[in-house]
């Protein structure tokens, strides 16, 4: 791009010759025909893998179904054989004679020996021998020796019956016993109990190392058996919904995933993945085997013929594109004749870079000027400023002097005296002014303390007391009897209310009865109102801008106002201006409050 910019930094167009020479190219015609071909591809490639995914998952999903319920089957026998193991020993114990034997003569000594023996022989869970009175007198675990047993289903069920019964104990929280019992007879009288435990924990341990996951069910559908612990006591639907249900987006997520088995919908979802759920009846005691196998294997053949077919288009492909790139070769090839005219234009923007740079020093050096005039501004601003301030006291010195000098001419001193006092005190005025100046100069702070802004508007009523007599302007004040305190400054507050007062004297100056009301006030925040009749304010929104003025020149140079601004700013305030409805113009300033006062005082004129 850097090559069309001419001298002025405008882009050029492109060179007329470079456009026919573009047009001169390989056959656009050719392109087109090879870019269709390509896409041709891409949907064949498309709707192959559609057919075949359909196809293939359909037949894996059949294999994989018909694999699950040849291992369903397996569980449901391994059960059946390991209880129907089971089921005859009690019969064969109730009638050992050591057994019967013991019970009669009540000497157990190796009656628990015996039944250990016989345990790893036929490899129950666990035996023992209860007498006639329900306690267990031998037991393969000789912690349970001693145990009352007489309560329990399968001692109590043993000797109501005649027979061999069956019965699932449970045992702690999520745990189950499967015990086979009988009664022991002699003499036609029942002597005691036989107790066989079915081991079938190990039939759940094999299952845990199979890839699906099972669970039994009794003929009242509580979960017996089971390779989650978490669903042995519950219902199929309880144990199902002890696993977090998937959210929306895992649904949609899982859906997307579930692609490979479209029209196969699964039946249940187990842990958020979809699963094919088995079921089948276990020949005994109404017993149910549940099976929920996953569609990873379908997911993972579907998707290895599919990428093996992705794999042949990705070859196709490759060598279409391989064509294309030798025509882009080509076509480099082309507009490589081109760069003899493209470095030239390249040497041109280089020469205007240079140009630039030498334009850009310069401006820098003219920054540089324009600084130091910014400087020499700032200074004329605070040569300025120290002139306007300064004015108000000169101008009270010179009355306060003629009035003293007319008053020893009169021989009345002690008067007189009274004028040096008032002269005495603009001279401290005019030193504090000059160094709140440097203060306003530097952005400093100065110490406040408690001032009453009754006083401070008196103080500088005080100071324009000759002007206002001058100009025979009626003035009136209206202040609340109690102090009226705020944290400040008082000279830099009464030197706002001066530059209020001398605007309002100004405003008024082309006004035959010239009017200028003083209000205070205390409430929320401390408010003092300056209004004049004059003629209002044409421009509000310059109006506190430094060397903004209305005046003619050599009246005034507009920093008053700024100057009275930045002053209540600097102690947290705000003053405002308005056009008042009648006329006039209405200056604000709002203070923070230190203490309030509410009543007020009734309101009089001074007059000139």
């Amino acid at each position: 791009m850097s090559g069309f910019f001419g001298t002025e930094g405008r882009i050029r167009p492109t060179p007329p010759d470079l456009d026919a020479s573009l047009s001169d190219g390989p056959d656009v015609r050719v392109r087109w025909i090879m870019r269709v071909g390509l896409g041709v591809i891409v949907l064949m490639c498309i709707g192959a893998v559609a057919v075949t995914n359909l196809w293939l998952t359909e037949r894996f999903t059949q294999d994989t179904r018909g694999r699950a319920e040849l291992r369903v089957s397996l569980y449901a026998n391994a059960i059946v054989s390991e209880v129907q193991r089971n089921s005859t020993v009690p019969l064969l114990l109730s009638r050992d004679p050591v057994m019967i034997g013991a019970l009669n003569s009540g000497d157990y000594v190796a009656t628990s020996q015996r039944l250990i023996s016989l345990r790893d022989e036929i490899g129950a869970a666990s035996l023992m021998l209860i007498n006639d009175e329900g306690r267990v007198v031998a037991a393969t675990d000789r912690t349970r020796l001693g145990d009352i047993s007489r309560n329990t289903p399968a001692y109590v069920e043993a000797l109501r019956g005649s027979g061999t019964v069956f019965t699932v104990v449970e045992e702690d929280a999520g745990s189950f016993g499967f015990q086979f019992s009988r009664k022991i007879e002699s003499a036609q009288r029942g002597i005691g109990v036989i107790v066989v435990e079915v081991d079938l924990a190990k039939l759940e341990n094999r299952w845990r190392g199979a890839s699906d996951a099972i669970l039994i069910t009794d003929s009242t559908g509580q979960v017996i058996l089971a390779t989650e612990s978490r669903w042995r006591g519950r219902t199929v639907v309880e144990a199902l919904e002890t696993q977090s249900p998937p959210s929306a987006i895992a649904r949609a997520f899982q859906t997307t995933q579930d692609w490979t088995s479209p029209g196969l919908g699964p039946q249940t979802y187990l842990a958020g993945e979809a699963v094919l759920q088995l079921d089948t009846l276990i020949p005994f005691r109404g017993w149910r085997l549940t099976s929920f196998v996953t569609y990873a294997s379908v997911r993972e053949r579907v998707n290895a013929v599919i990428a093996l077919e992705i794999m042949g288009f990705a070859i196709l492909l490759a060598v279409g594109f391989y064509f294309l790139s030798r025509r882009a070769v080509s076509e480099a090839l082309f507009f490589q004749r081109e760069s003899v005219e493209l470095r030239a234009l390249n040497d041109r923007l280089q020469r205007e870079i240079a140009e630039r740079e030498a334009a850009e020093r310069n401006l820098a050096v003219a920054e540089q000027t324009l600084a130091q005039s910014q400087k020499l501004a700032a200074l004329g601003e605070m040569s300025a400023a120290v002139s306007h301030e300064l004015n108000q006291p000169l101008a009270a010195m010179k009355t306060y002097l003629a009035g003293a000098r007319l008053l020893l001419q009169r021989g009345r001193s002690e008067e007189s005296a009274s004028s040096f006092a008032r002269i005495d005190d603009l001279i401290d005025r005019m030193a504090s002014i000059t160094r709140q100046l440097k203060s306003y100069a530097r952005k400093g702070e100065d110490a406040f303390s408690a001032v009453d802004l009754r006083e401070a508007m008196s103080g500088a009523l005080g100071m324009m007391e000759p002007q206002l007599k001058q100009r025979h302007v009626e003035i009136t004040r209206s202040a609340p009897k109690a102090p009226v305190l705020v944290l400040g400054d008082r000279i830099r507050i009464e030197q706002v209310i001066v530059n209020l007062l001398r605007n309002a004297l100004d405003a008024t100056q082309s006004v035959r009865n010239p009017q200028i009301d003083m209000m205070l006030s205390s409430g929320e925040t401390v408010s003092l109102t300056v209004r004049d009749n004059g003629n209002g304010i044409e421009d509000l929104d310059q109006l506190f801008e430094p060397f903004f003025t209305t005046k003619r020149p050599g009246d005034g140079v507009g920093l008053g106002l700024a100057i009275s601004s930045g002053i209540v700013a600097d102690h947290g305030g705000r003053l405002t201006a308005r056009n008042a409805t009648g006329g006039g113009a209405v200056f604000e300033m709002r203070l923070p409050v230190l203490t309030t006062g509410t009543q007020t005082s009734p309101v009089y004129s001074v007059g000139a």
